[in-house]
């Protein structure tokens, strides 16, 4: 099914400013977030941390903050037909996510890699191949997560340090 994007970008604008309107910008700007989020169907991201009692991994799926504040992030494995009007919205409402980018799509679309990256988002890692990372050996892991970030060190000078494993799958 195609989605009439500019219809839905146009009532939820319209929606939004008319919320504005009536609750102030707090409310406006959690519906711009909440929008954004939902039109483009945002991923949490799983960082992975280590904890000295029980040496064990993980995932953060949360952070304490005082702020009203959500994280939103798109993987790039795949054509690149929407993204920038996903960067022109993004731009619009001074909104900053992350976008996971597998090896195969920082080669085919270098330009939207570097516009990306000006327009100030974070870059991360979504593997060489998007392959299974459980399925492959240390050697194998560590080649389909360091070509990735080689790549976009080329292109941007950016050091990537996020990595979001394919199908959440775990390394």
């Amino acid at each position: 099914m195609k989605f009439d994007y500019n219809k839905i970008f146009h009532n939820t604008e319209t929606f939004i400013k008319d919320k504005l309107k009536r609750n102030g910008v707090m409310a406006g700007a959690m519906l711009i977030l909440l929008a954004v989020g939902m039109l483009f169907t945002p991923k949490l991201v799983s960082i992975t941390t280590s904890t000295n009692a029980s040496k064990r991994e993980l995932p953060i799926y949360c952070v304490e903050t005082q702020k009203p504040q959500v994280a939103l992030s798109f993987d790039a494995a795949w054509g690149n037909e929407d993204t920038q009007k996903i960067l022109d919205i993004l731009a619009k409402h001074e909104v900053k996510v992350t976008f996971f980018m597998t090896g195969g799509w920082i080669e085919e679309y270098p330009e939207d890699v570097k516009n990306i990256a000006q327009a100030g988002h974070d870059l991360g890692n979504h593997s060489e191949n998007h392959k299974q990372m459980s399925q492959l050996s240390k050697q194998e892991c560590i080649e389909e997560i360091q070509k990735p970030h080689e790549k976009v060190k080329e292109l941007t000078g950016i050091d990537m340090f996020l990595f979001r494993p394919p199908n959440g799958n775990r390394v």
